[in-house]
């Protein structure tokens, strides 16, 4: 396999003997995208890469937003530490939904999101690719809308 110009040399044998030793990997090409459920095509996809978002315990998942979406004002019931690995990521606090307020967090940044502290988040139309975060925290993430009767989405 190459990546970036440079080759790597690993085969099946490799794999087996670092899971012997508890080390586990998966590479981009092993990587399941999902479409989010109840949102548009090409809006908002989840990869799983460790645990079940719905069961207990840690898990940790890729989120890509494509431009032109964010999310609704919502929370969840656990603290989630986030990373944002490519693109700009746009992020706001509070239960208005008012994207000419939010902040552009560029790739390489953190963000934590403290349980049950209203936001919302995604892509500005204006973006010329998607943006992919790695989201970490302790599940169930029990979402929750601020306001039920919409969408847990916004095109912009």
């Amino acid at each position: 396999m190459t990546v970036d110009g440079t080759h790597f040399d690993f085969d099946q044998g490799d794999i087996d003997r670092l899971e012997s030793f508890g080390t586990f990997f998966r590479l981009p090409r092993d990587i399941v995208w999902n479409p989010q459920p109840g949102f548009p095509p090409l809006s908002l996809e989840n990869a799983v890469l460790h645990g079940d978002l719905n069961d207990p315990g840690v898990y940790m998942t890729l989120v890509r937003w494509y431009p032109g979406f964010m999310s609704a004002p919502h929370s969840y019931a656990s603290d989630r530490l986030c990373v944002v690995l490519s693109g700009t990521w746009w992020i706001n606090g509070g239960p208005t939904f008012n994207p000419a307020t939010c902040v552009a967090v560029p790739a390489g940044s953190s963000v934590k999101r403290v349980a049950h502290a209203p936001h919302y988040d995604g892509v500005i139309a204006e973006a010329s690719s998607p943006t992919v975060v790695a989201i970490c925290g302790v599940a169930p993430l029990i979402p929750k809308l601020l306001d039920p009767a919409e969408p847990g989405w916004r095109c912009i």
